[in-house]
């Protein structure tokens, strides 16, 4: 019988200075529209296998676990308990009991890091312009540009016409080759308005003379504002120059004597990962992608400083552990730092000399998983090809709702790995059912779990959807035999197919509506630091 913890003792723990994992595990979606507690870490039931020894690294942490008092929590326990987690409770009632008890719930994702933006941008007075007068800048011929917050990929998605790619972290490290001019003015954009808010008082706060402004609502706001947005867009930053790099030291430096942003060294790191059985330690790269594969820290995880201020909790599962950041220089891990001291993080660290004198690994992150219990014969794509043409097999893919509707193999049934055996039911025939995900892996833990759900055969898609899309075969789009609801994710306003604009203005409502929701619940430790 796994150990109940109530509404009351949750909450003085949360409160308390020792370490604590709080994780909820249903879908995405479930989280983000039902509530959940202030500090609770999304880690849906369906990716417990493949994400919970990275998020929470030490067994014998204080771990509780949420739902919405449907039971989810006591099934996801008996298998932590299998895997060695010692010390596991489940929040008795889950978030219904909580919410009874008089406790704030709040809706939607990433919550702690957007409050936490909202919180800034009042007590900083972060400056900022509306889509309005930044079109009225451009249009003026002013002497201005436009910095885009956002990842790679988010930016080739949209952005504001103009802008140039510079993810959070990466600001204040590459804006003096940027901008070589001290008279221009600088505007930070993002999506919404976190990465916006903290991009543009990362350089007002690392000593950029600049006139710098956050683009209030980012793209939404602009969208919002009648505005076209482009597109494809390749317009990205160059490396570093020397005197950039000294001018980001000295921001950097500024930074760390204000914020009180802490360094230590290899040897330190070195004891501390002798100490992971009784305190939780995560190493985290806070540089681009493409550096960390190129050669990184064995057991890092590759973190882009501007992504983990904005969902830290997609990293660190653990509250109050120790946060050692890493990079080549120590400017971004110093300004990414800095973010998370503010945010209430107790023991961040910034690496000194993270990756000097280092025998670095290359390569993709390959984070840590439990291993699938069963296995699954395999199926190659020719051989699904030949036995969906003669009706002996029926796909059952696992991706996400969005990837399916993306593209998917003909015929296939979209199913959430979580209530599988709800699903099955629903799926037509009695041929072989092979499990496809986008890469197998998640996959591989579904068909296994339908050995034990259905009496029909099961193989896995070798290779997944991505190798049947390698081979050149037919693939649909859409939402076609959905054996389940899809709300296994958190769909942003660009993610609907209609009522874009409402979904735009709901989020915004609902972000600014945070700061007010956090005083009420009381848990949260952001902090300001006058200049």
């Amino acid at each position: 019988m796994t150990n109940q913890i109530s509404p009351a003792d949750l909450r003085n723990w949360l409160l308390d200075d020792k370490e604590l994992a709080l994780l909820d595990v249903r879908e995405e979606g479930v989280f983000g529209a039902d509530g959940h507690l202030l500090f609770a870490v999304c880690l849906p039931m369906s990716r417990l296998e493949l994400d919970i020894l990275s998020l929470v690294p030490r067994k014998s942490v204080r771990l509780v676990l949420c739902d919405g008092g449907d039971g989810l929590a006591e099934r996801a326990a008996a298998k932590i308990d299998d895997w060695g987690y010692e010390n596991i409770s489940v929040l008795a009632g889950g978030v219904p009991a909580w919410e009874a008890a008089g406790n704030v719930v709040f809706r939607g994702v990433n919550v702690p890091s957007k409050a936490f933006s909202e919180f800034v941008e009042i007590e900083s007075d972060t400056p900022n312009v509306s889509a309005d007068e930044l079109k009225a800048m451009m249009d003026g011929g002013e002497n201005m540009v436009v910095l885009d917050s956002r990842p790679w990929v988010e930016y080739r998605r949209m952005n504001i016409p103009t802008g140039i790619d510079c993810p959070g972290a990466e600001l204040a490290y590459r804006v003096h080759d940027i901008v070589d001019d001290p008279e221009r003015t600088v505007v930070v954009n993002c999506a919404g308005r976190t990465r916006s808010i903290i991009g543009a008082q990362s350089l007002i706060n690392a000593g950029v003379t600049n006139k710098v402004f956050a683009l209030r609502n980012g793209t939404m706001g602009w969208a919002l504002a009648g505005y076209d947005l482009e597109t494809g867009s390749d317009r990205n930053f160059l490396p570093v120059s020397d005197a950039g790099l000294n001018d980001a030291l000295e921001c950097a430096e500024r930074v760390a004597k204000r914020f009180g942003v802490q360094t230590i060294n290899h040897a330190t790191l070195e004891k501390w990962q002798s100490e992971t059985e009784t305190s939780s330690l995560y190493l985290l790269d806070v540089r681009n992608p493409d550096e960390y594969a190129a050669g990184h820290l064995p057991g890092s995880l590759s973190a882009p400083g501007g992504q983990l201020v904005q969902a830290t909790d997609k990293w660190a599962g653990t509250y109050r552990s120790r946060l050692v950041l890493i990079d080549d220089t120590g400017v971004r891990a110093t300004m990414t730092a800095s973010w998370l001291i503010q945010m209430g993080w107790p023991n961040v660290f910034v690496l000194k000399g993270g990756l000097d004198d280092t025998a670095l690994e290359s390569g993709a992150q390959q984070a840590p998983m439990i291993p699938v219990e069963n296995n699954v014969e395999k199926i190659s794509v020719e051989d699904l090809k030949q036995q969906l043409d003669d009706g002996s097999a029926t796909v059952v893919d696992v991706a996400t709702s969005l990837e399916y509707k993306a593209g998917h193999i003909p015929g296939a049934w979209w199913a959430v790995r979580s209530r599988l055996g709800d699903s099955l039911a629903k799926i037509e025939g009695e041929g072989t059912l092979i499990f496809t995900s986008p890469d197998s892996v998640l996959a591989a833990y579904a068909a296994s779990d339908a050995v034990g759900l259905t009496d029909r055969s099961v193989k896995l898609l070798e290779g997944g959807t991505a190798a049947w899309k390698a081979d050149g075969m037919p693939e649909t789009q859409g939402f076609e035999n959905m054996a389940d609801q899809n709300n296994d994710i958190q769909y942003k306003a660009y993610d609907h197919d209609d009522n874009i604009e409402f979904h735009m203005q709901e989020y915004l409502s609902w972000e600014t509506g945070l700061v007010e929701q956090v005083e009420r619940d009381g848990t949260a430790r952001f902090k300001h630091f006058p200049v």
